[in-house]
């Protein structure tokens, strides 16, 4: 994409309402007034707060939005050029209850009060596989604290992934950590009725071709409290 498209894009990322761009700044100090208000001051009404952290397009938070129109959807990803096509979606069809923050995911608890999230989604992530790069991971044990801090004690954690290395990285750690994984299969569209239907009943455009070429999707839902 052209660097005239991305500053196109931030523009009207700027006029649209379920947008919000704040500076580092503004997010670390809480300049917005949002922490703790999301549903209040953002969403509002009163209805619970799922995130979807890294959510490129912005395809994974439109579409369940459209399942769940009882929850309140908040994709993240630092990369606000991606999700306005999902934001601009979601205003094209008067999804009200999807929305898109620009910012980065390890300030997730600097912007969302303490037991404030109902449930976290972790889609497709980069793997990060290279030892030096376990810092970025989005399930290593330092982001893992912070969702833990933002989601209710009995909130919920998802990843789905089409890397084998990530699916087992977590799965050690979430062992090791005697964390309860409620779901964890390494080909969730190799079992039929047995998937989760919002894990196999939506696909991101690259997810789709993965499948095409014979790529196994795995999943894992887990929470921090039995």
């Amino acid at each position: 994409m052209g660097s005239k498209n991305k500053l196109k894009r931030f523009r009207e990322n700027d006029t649209f309402s379920n947008v919000l761009q704040p500076t580092r700044e503004e997010a670390v100090g809480d300049l917005l007034n949002l922490k703790g208000n999301w549903r209040k001051n953002f969403f509002k009404n009163d209805n619970p707060i799922v995130l979807e952290l890294g959510c490129g397009k912005g395809e994974y938070t439109v579409n369940l939005a459209k399942k769940f129109k009882d929850k309140n959807f908040l994709g993240i990803d630092i990369k606000g050029a991606r999700f306005w096509r999902g934001a601009k979606t979601a205003l094209e069809e008067a999804i009200t209850n999807a929305g898109f923050l620009r910012t980065q995911i390890e300030l997730v608890d600097c912007l969302f009060a303490e037991n404030e999230v109902d449930e976290i989604w972790i889609t497709f992530p980069d793997p990060q596989i290279k030892y030096k790069r376990t810092k970025h991971r989005l399930t290593n044990e330092e982001f893992l604290t912070k969702y833990k801090k933002v989601l209710k004690p009995d909130g919920t954690m998802h990843l789905k992934t089409d890397s084998e290395f990530m699916h087992g990285y977590t799965l050690g750690l979430l062992h090791g950590l005697k964390l309860p994984i409620e779901f964890a299969h390494h080909d969730v569209y190799g079992i039929g009725d047995e998937a989760p239907s919002e894990v196999t009943g939506i696909q991101t455009y690259y997810e789709s071709q993965y499948l095409e070429v014979g790529k196994k999707i795995t999943y894992i839902r887990f929470k921090f409290k039995a």
